[in-house]
């Protein structure tokens, strides 16, 4: 391996000597000039790894030589070294986007720390997370087998999500491929758990968590006050992981009052787990108080066009009195509309926004080559999704959120799964199309792969006919017909999709934010 090359500029070169043989002593190759424009020609005959830079010289100053050396090389490091401690300095170093600042007098040790940080930073990040979830995987492991509560499954969703993200960082691929088996694992006992518990859920128990229908009334109305305004945020199709990795966009507006975690109904679909949360009722009970508002899978039209009635309808039932506004943004358009228009609804105790975008990003991964390129797994999902928020309406409506004093509540419908494990199902012309559920009459399939509810009503699901059931791919599997099986096997495989069972679909973020000021 090649030595690092540092050039070090200082118009007291001499005196670093020691400095530079104990860096030699540790593999690097120095050299050194005493001004900057010397450094500038030595800069232009070769090439460096890193520069030290001194910043009060003679002549052409530090930050003056530290401009002229990023005009010609941006992304070469700078460590910029000074007796001054004006933060005016500091600042302008900083902005000129150098690697580390270092206060006089400098001890060997400080400038190898800072090499090691530039250099070795991923390596030593990467060693420290492998170690760690090598001893944390055992544990891990004999966890997942007893684990009993809904409470203990949300509390070691996060675990999960928490070391996935750090073993993204770590840049370790072999070591991913360990957690996602380990991950796979405690998704099939999830399923199963579920499968056992679901129903009691519905039944309101004396251990049942918050579902879609519940989520109103017990989480949402409590916060809902006439003395300042509340945003509620529905980011559709928002896990977890997502919100962990947008979320230090956000602090810096907002300080976290709430961070919990919910439970999805089922189907983990939107016109089911969206419908009951702005209705405050499970689909059966929609289907037979609203039957003009509710559409059953294999009604034609669109499924979530009344979510804004059955929000108001709630707000009555629950006597909640004030202006509301609720908002469905679907479109660049229809985002920067509102993020224009937001200060119109600051005198509205909820402001409600349905932001659809997350969502559309997993049904057309499926559908657009491009999409399934920049979202092959869950790792990318994430990068393409921080990397819209960054830039998009829906961040933009956040900081306006902010400034007009908004109490902000993020959460969202239902999470996605990415699917890799076909399933084959048999069903008729009135089959639901959803990869994650079908809903129908006369459905067959292998009991072994699916959660299976052949009484619908008493899961809180419309029953459309005799012979009328709904059955749940666990895990990471999706249903494909027999027809033309391979084909739409392969067009599906890892696409992320939701309607079944999975910690990623059923458990959910639930934030609740203050502005601050």
């Amino acid at each position: 391996m090649a030595k690092i090359k540092i050039l070090w500029i200082d118009d007291e070169v001499d005196l670093l000597k020691p400095h530079m043989i104990f860096l030699q002593k540790r593999g690097y190759e120095t050299f050194s000039c005493n001004n900057g424009n010397d450094a500038l020609d030595f800069i232009n005959e070769q090439s460096f790894d890193v520069i030290i830079l001194d910043e009060n010289m003679p002549g052409l100053s530090g930050i003056e030589t530290l401009e002229l050396i990023k005009a010609h090389t941006p992304n070469l490091p700078v460590i910029m070294v000074t007796k001054s401690e004006e933060e005016e300095i500091m600042e302008e170093a900083i902005g000129s986007k150098i690697s580390d600042y270092l206060i006089k007098p400098v001890n060997p040790n400080q400038i190898l720390l800072s090499l090691k940080k530039i250099f070795q930073h991923n390596e030593l990040v990467t060693d420290k997370i492998l170690n760690n979830y090598q001893k944390e995987f055992s544990k891990i492991s004999l966890e997942t087998l007893n684990l009993k509560s809904y409470k203990e499954w949300m509390s070691f969703y996060r675990k999960l999500v928490f070391w996935e993200l750090e073993l993204d960082s770590s840049m370790d691929s072999s070591m991913m491929e360990i957690f996602k088996s380990q991950f796979n694992e405690a998704n099939h006992l999830f399923s199963k758990f579920v499968s056992e518990n679901y129903l009691s859920w519905i039944l309101k128990n004396d251990d049942s968590p918050i579902l879609s229908h519940d989520l109103f009334k017990e989480k949402i109305k409590p916060i809902i006050n006439n003395s300042s305004p509340t945003m509620l945020l529905v980011i559709d199709n928002l896990r977890l992981d997502q919100w962990k990795i947008i979320e230090p966009l956000i602090t810096p507006l907002f300080s976290t009052c709430e961070e919990s975690l919910y439970f999805s109904i089922l189907p983990t679909a939107t016109q089911y787990s969206r419908n009951s949360i702005f209705s405050g009722l499970n689909p059966l009970q929609m289907s037979k108080i609203y039957p003009k508002w509710w559409k059953n899978d294999n009604e034609d039209g669109g499924k979530n066009l009344f979510e804004n009635e059955f929000l108001k309808s709630q707000l009555n039932r629950l006597n909640i009195k004030g202006n509301y506004s609720y908002h469905k943004i679907t479109n660049l358009k229809s985002g920067k509309h509102l993020a224009s228009k937001l200060n119109n609804h600051s005198n509205e105790i909820l402001t409600c926004i349905v932001y659809n975008f997350v969502d559309m990003i997993s049904h057309a991964k499926s559908e657009m080559e491009i999409i399934k390129e920049l979202a092959s797994d869950n790792k990318a999902y994430r990068s393409l999704t921080l990397s819209w928020f960054k830039n998009s309406p829906l961040f933009e409506i956040i900081k306006k959120s902010q400034l007009y004093n908004y109490k902000l509540i993020i959460t969202t419908d239902h999470g996605t799964v990415n699917v890799n494990k076909p399933v084959e199902v048999i069903g008729d012309k009135e089959t639901s199309l959803n990869l994650r559920y079908k809903t129908g009459k006369s459905l067959k399939y292998s009991k072994k792969n699916v959660f299976e509810m052949n009484d619908p009503e008493k899961f809180g699901l419309p029953k459309l006919s005799m012979n009328h059931n709904y059955i749940f791919s666990k895990g990471s599997g999706y249903f494909i017909y027999p027809k033309n099986f391979n084909y739409f096997a392969k067009m599906y495989e890892d696409s992320f999709q939701h309607g079944g069972i999975s910690m990623e679909e059923m458990i959910l973020p639930f934030i609740v934010l203050d502005p601050k000021k």
